[in-house]
């Protein structure tokens, strides 16, 4: 379990400084030394989240707080978010944030909605307590 956990840090860690690059799960998978399907498998497993989507959130929250602290561009951003054009950009932004990143611009309150997953041993172990429980009731 403790290899497990290291390994899902190392994605962490791995996602976290290579946010602004052109990475995707095959990179994350050839980086840290495991399958896309057994990194996705026990990331999933210790953070109730893929990595795909851990990846787009945080690349999302990063950007909302470019959209309030900066000037930059909405479509510099959306780049640097790893998104080939801006509508998709947009249509990605207002499905988290509600609201497209020109009026999430103008409000200016940055709310992130992906922090930093912290891999502290309480919340794996109640999550995987409050996983076993549920199938416990499931089969019963």
């Amino acid at each position: 379990m403790k290899g497990q956990k290291e390994v899902v840090k190392k994605v962490i860690d791995y996602i976290e400084k290579n946010l602004e690059k052109e990475i995707n799960l095959d990179h994350i998978s050839k980086n840290i030394g495991y399958s896309k399907f057994y990194l996705n498998r026990i990331f999933s497993e210790y953070t109730g989240i893929t990595m795909y989507k851990y990846l787009q959130n945080r690349r999302l929250t990063v950007a909302a707080e470019k959209l309030v602290k900066t000037d930059q561009p909405i479509i510099q951003i959306a780049y640097e978010a790893g998104y080939d054009s801006q509508q998709s950009f947009s249509l990605a932004f207002k499905r988290i944030y509600l609201y497209p990143p020109n009026v999430y611009r103008n409000i200016g309150i940055f709310m992130p909605k992906q922090n930093k997953i912290s891999m502290c041993y309480s919340y794996i172990s109640r999550y995987k307590f409050i996983t076993n429980m549920k199938m416990k009731e499931i089969a019963a």
